[in-house]
């Protein structure tokens, strides 16, 4: 039997950072002490730790989950033979590349079975980098799992999903991102027939919201607009299968009862929501074209201050309105590694081929910017302040090279020209007119 003292309802805690407190029963949170030597309803104190006991203050990650069974009750865990799809890394290149949308899958598929590595910059045992999956499913996950590889940054493309985790309930849907701690136990269920989108696992420092600098304290991505869920637990004597990704393998245990049973809980370490419709977009309202930076969600900073492990940045829509100004992303060589997917509509840079669920890789200095046919209605249309609208593009950013997995360089979506895109692009140079 579920128990949930919030009834069937979905509750959220809402603010981003904070420390929040939530209990399902009455009194089950212990008041003034952590792991007092009888928690209430006979539970036990367990803590969930995110970052080392000795980080500073204001960048600690910590949960205290106060749980009908603990953690450490399990038997030894067996790898899986079915491993996570996508193989290993392949050959390193320079080049361009671009896919169309992975196909949903024919056979039963869940969120685990349909993830599909795509790139990646960072063994799972370092403590820096990501890695990028993209997934498919079409059934609910009926095991639980967890990744101690990383956090996890879930971004669908299609289909709606109800995601159950130790701390509570989240529903998330396209245009909408969750985040999930490092460790986080937790089961996907499909709200529609089939679903696809993006991960993105952190490897290194917890994603955040970014300073804001000369900006000021109010834009981007406001805190308050980040929900956490409430406590919610399972009481279910039944075997349940728990899975975990550790060092990029997949191993498995069963239990004889749901993991997914914290009665209280209180903490910062914990997963959470936003709606990317939310975002504050700011940009020019004089000249020039501003920096992709202006659209950082979220991000995983390093130890050398403005350089990211990973940038959440989005395209959403919004008004253009610079004079005598390029408007589309201007060319450009990047030291960052830029990772993007569309979610829904078209790219502002690009005219055709990238399609929603498809991808697109630019690596450290490797020349981009829009197709030749963007560029030319761009240098020729009428300077009228017009509305980008119905799209939403993002980018996983990271200032380490991006490996392709060899399932992304030998697929049949990897698209064979795309640099062709840009060949159109016509010599304009005149030297005898200014």
């Amino acid at each position: 039997m579920t128990l949930d003292a919030h009834s069937a309802d979905l509750a959220y805690q809402s603010g981003f950072g904070n420390e929040f407190s939530t209990e399902a029963l009455p009194g089950a949170l212990p008041v003034g002490q952590n792991s007092p030597q009888k928690a209430p309803y006979g539970l036990y104190a367990e803590l969930f730790s995110g970052t080392a006991f000795t980080m500073v203050r204001s960048e600690a990650r910590r949960t205290w989950m106060y749980r009908i069974q603990p953690s450490a009750r399990h038997p030894a865990f067996v790898k899986l033979a079915r491993q996570l799809a996508g193989g290993g890394l392949g050959a390193v290149t320079p080049n361009r590349l671009r896919w169309n949308p992975l196909a949903m899958p024919v056979e039963p598929t869940d969120f685990i079975d349909g993830m599909v590595a795509m790139a990646a910059n960072s063994a799972a045992s370092k403590p820096a980098g990501i890695s990028i999956y993209h997934y498919a499913a079409n059934r609910s996950m009926e095991r639980v799992f967890f990744n101690a590889d990383g956090e996890l940054l879930l971004v669908p493309e299609q289909g709606r999903l109800r995601i159950a985790t130790e701390l509570g309930v989240l529903e998330l849907e396209p245009l909408e991102i969750a985040v999930l701690p490092r460790g986080l136990k937790f089961r996907v269920e499909l709200l529609d027939a089939q679903a696809r989108g993006y991960i993105a696992e952190n490897h290194g420092a917890p994603l955040r919201l970014p300073d804001l600098g000369p900006i000021g304290s109010n834009g981007l991505a406001n805190p308050r607009d980040f929900l956490a869920p409430v406590a919610h637990y399972e009481d279910l004597r039944q075997s349940t299968t728990l899975v975990q990704k550790f060092l990029g393998e997949l191993w498995g245990c069963e239990l004889d009862h749901s993991p997914l049973n914290v009665v209280a809980w209180h903490g910062n370490n914990v997963p959470y929501k936003y709606d990317l419709r939310r975002f504050n977009t700011l940009g020019t309202v004089s000249f020039d074209h501003p920096d992709p930076s202006i659209f950082t969600v979220l991000t995983s900073p390093t130890s050398v201050h403005g350089l990211a492990n990973l940038d959440f940045v989005i395209f959403p829509p919004r008004w253009m309105v610079a004079e005598n100004t390029f408007r589309p992303p201007w060319f450009h060589r990047n030291l960052m590694n830029e990772y993007m997917g569309l979610i829904q509509g078209a790219y502002d840079a690009k005219a055709e081929g990238f399609l929603p669920g498809g991808a697109s890789l630019h690596s450290c200095m490797s020349a981009h910017g829009p197709d030749g046919e963007t560029c030319t209605k761009a240098i020729e249309v009428e300077l009228a302040p017009h509305k980008i609208d119905n799209t939403m593009a993002f980018m996983f950013e990271t200032s380490q090279a991006l490996r392709p997995s060899e399932f992304a360089l030998q697929c049949p979506q990897l698209q064979g020209q795309y640099d062709a895109c840009w060949a159109s692009l016509p010599v304009t140079f005149n030297p005898n007119r200014r």
